[in-house]
């Protein structure tokens, strides 16, 4: 099995490195270039899904536990 690497980007996408079939919700193969990298968007605003395209860090995304921790940060006493 080749070895794939995923990182979780703190308040960005999962990128994936390796080769890899990336598969749609019907089972059919979404064309990747091999060998190269990809990001897969957490966020739910890129327009280019399941690809990360940027966006974001246009819209302030925090991933969960970023977001609690800023929740609990603001929250009165």
């Amino acid at each position: 099995m080749p070895e794939v690497t995923i990182t979780i980007k703190q308040t960005g996408p999962y990128v994936i490195e390796g080769e890899i079939n990336l598969v749609d919700h019907v089972g059919q193969l979404v064309p990747t270039t091999p060998g190269k990298r990809i990001s897969l968007c957490r966020c739910g605003a890129s327009t280019t899904k399941p690809f990360c395209d940027g966006t974001h860090s246009k819209i302030g995304f925090l991933a969960a536990e970023k977001a609690q921790q800023g929740f609990d940060q603001n929250k009165a006493p």
